[in-house]
């Protein structure tokens, strides 16, 4: 389920906030207050794919068209409040955040792809605990670059709240799903893997291995949405990403996402190989098509300073015993042949008495 983002811009005297909840898949509102004083109450609300007769049980849109065709689709509207609301309706560029959720352009800031294509209605006004069905058309230019395109529809409403500095802030709840439309043509899916990095953090316990982080970024070189999954290999063992507990990474074309892979028990051998695996699969219309794999290996850096320490320890140890065996071998030598000197010289003055 992709999370609330908000943005923020000044307008005049009023600071104005653009609070855009865009949920996939897709489930009721966040509460939206009205304006001070406004007797009306809560506002909550939800927006999801349809057909002229209501629900059809989509995340979201997913279409297929020519350069110059136009398809029609629908969102319901449905009202969860106690009273009617009039909802605002939008469109804008749609693009995957860093943790691989699915968001849309905020209100103040320019679409230029397939955000410009879909014709909606300016606003709804829906009744009560109830859904309007609102058609609305993506027209394709000719001139559209063959590949996946990813856009957001919303319905919206604007209230106004007072910020601890005394300024009327505007905030705008926004609501919808994505529209991702696939232009025909020339189908071509590729990915690379680039600037893979790697450091150590060792245990100063000599007996303990230490762990790393390999860091690498994953680039949709291709013209269609990929899902990107794979492994990190560190002295051989392997560590899967995205994590079990993380978000499904899509990346649009052109996207660029970074990894970061923790690694555990890595002993330090001075030069470790590391190597990554990215299993990247088109998704959407043709979902499931697999890439062939792409891999970039390198090495890191684990200088074992503990066990070096430890080693020079014994090393000094074996040389101050050895260097005290033979110092006490050449004492008793020097003390054998005094006794024996002496023992000549009083055999000497026996002789002679």
């Amino acid at each position: 389920m992709d999370l609330p983002f908000r943005s923020r811009f000044a307008a005049l005297r009023i600071v104005t906030a653009a609070a855009v909840a865009l949920l996939l898949p897709l489930a009721a509102a966040s509460p939206a207050l009205g304006a001070e004083g406004d007797e009306a109450g809560t506002i909550t609300w939800s927006v999801r794919p349809a057909d002229e007769s209501g629900e059809d049980g989509r995340a979201w849109v997913e279409q297929e068209l020519d350069p110059g065709e136009s398809a029609t689709e629908h969102l319901a509207v449905h009202n969860l409040s106690e009273q009617d609301v009039t909802f605002r309706l939008s469109t804008a560029d749609g693009y995957f955040r860093e943790n691989g959720r699915f968001s849309m352009r905020s209100s103040d800031e320019e679409s230029v792809d397939a955000g410009t294509w879909i014709d909606v209605v300016d606003e709804v006004s829906v009744p009560a605990q109830e859904t309007v069905i609102v058609p609305f058309t993506t027209a394709v230019p000719d001139n559209a670059t063959p590949g996946d395109h990813a856009a957001g529809i919303a319905a919206s409403v604007l209230s106004e709240q007072v910020s601890e500095d005394g300024a009327t802030v505007g905030v705008e709840s926004r609501v919808g799903f994505r529209v991702m439309t696939r232009v025909t043509g020339e189908i071509a899916p590729a990915a690379e893997v680039q600037n893979v990095s790697s450091d150590y953090r060792m245990s100063w316990n000599p007996i303990s291995p230490g762990d790393a982080t390999v860091r690498f970024e994953v680039v949709n070189t291709g013209n269609t949405r990929l899902l990107v999954t794979g492994a990190v290999d560190v002295q051989g063992g392997e560590i899967a990403f995205p994590a079990a507990d993380e978000a499904d990474q899509e990346l649009m074309p052109g996207d660029r996402r970074s990894f970061a892979v923790a690694a555990e028990d890595v002993w330090p051998l001075v030069s470790v190989p590391v190597g990554v695996e990215v299993a990247p699969a088109v998704t959407g219309e043709g979902e499931g098509t697999a890439l062939d794999s792409i891999t970039a290996e390198t090495r890191m850096w684990a200088i074992p300073w503990p066990q070096l320490i430890v080693l020079a320890g014994i090393v000094l140890l074996v040389v101050s015993a050895t260097w005290g065996r033979r110092r006490s071998r050449r004492r008793m030598a020097e003390l054998i042949a005094r006794a024996r000197d002496e023992g000549r010289r009083e055999a000497i003055v026996d002789e002679t008495v």
